[in-house]
């Protein structure tokens, strides 16, 4: 009950040591990239790790705060990683979730500030541009219910139905249940994202079921919530639990932590998870081509 994550490899974790049934579970590392591809395969698997069925890719690598804007094996590896988990044709929408004046909570809307937007490409002017092979992409930062005071699953059911994707890309900050794994993690799935789960604001769930449409889910863990930081870090025992609960609430109750690096692990993870969803979609330019598109 301690601990609190978005993050499906803890959730393996969490639920022991042997692999629980109904769910596959593959490691491969290239260079200092390790990509873990989970399936959870039916109800059984599913109640054991307290995740939707569907596939989770975990991209870990090193920390965005202590390497730079370059391009290598992380692209690569997200990249291809989101490659497999979108429909080979159709228009794509790329939403950026979360409230851009909170900066652990910004990862979404500055990632969509970085997408090559394509639907409204049209005529002569894109073939004479040597442009028209580019898939349609649009793009949308929702922001938050308390700016606009609408349901985000509210603002994209509406817009999936006028503009009718093949799938939805909806990016979004995650929380963690380690120190270890803010800002160093991405995580993708197939099975739609709740918004504001991460610091325990849950909105309505988005997914297939609520638009119609596959709903891919991309994330990096940006913050911990205290109560889960203190288990994490002091193993009690679950007789303990009461008396961890009792020191952080009331005055903690709700309270998450954040790197104070957290401007800089941002804006390096947008940069990623920007490139590479600008890579997976339109594959027939390089990134060097991508990055002076953006810029």
């Amino acid at each position: 009950m301690m601990f609190r994550t978005d993050l499906a490899v803890e959730c393996r974790e969490l639920a022991g040591k042997s692999l629980p049934a109904g769910v596959s579970y593959h490691e491969e590392i290239r260079e200092d990239i390790k990509t873990i591809s989970m399936h959870i395969q039916d109800d059984q698997g599913s109640h054991a790790l307290g995740k939707p069925k569907g596939h989770y890719i975990t991209v870990e690598t090193p920390p965005f705060s202590e390497a730079g804007e370059d391009i290598d094996a992380r692209l690569t590896a997200v990249s291809q990683a989101l490659s497999s988990l979108l429909p080979k044709n159709g228009c794509i929408l790329v939403v950026g979730l979360g409230n851009s004046a909170i900066t652990p909570d910004a990862l979404g809307p500055r990632t969509a500030s970085r997408i090559l937007a394509t639907r409204h490409l049209k005529g002569e002017f894109v073939r004479a541009a040597g442009l028209d092979g580019l898939r349609s992409v649009a793009v949308l930062s929702p922001g938050v219910l308390g700016q606009t005071g609408m349901e985000t699953g509210e603002l994209l059911a509406g817009i999936v139905q006028h503009i009718h994707p093949s799938a939805v890309i909806a990016v979004d900050a995650l929380a963690s249940r380690s120190l270890d794994r803010l800002g160093c993690t991405v995580q993708l799935s197939d099975t739609g994202i709740t918004p504001g789960a991460g610091v325990g604001n849950r909105r309505a769930l988005i997914n297939q079921e609520s638009l119609g449409v596959p709903v891919i889910a991309m994330g990096v863990p940006t913050v911990v919530d205290a109560l889960t930081l203190a288990a994490d870090l002091t193993h009690p025992m679950p007789d303990d639990e009461p008396t961890i609960r009792k020191k952080i609430e009331p005055q903690g109750r709700g309270m998450v932590v954040t790197p104070k690096e957290i401007d800089l692990l941002i804006d390096r993870a947008a940069f990623l998870l920007s490139l590479s969803i600008n890579a997976a979609l339109q594959p027939t330019l390089s990134p060097q081509d991508l990055l002076s598109l953006v810029s």
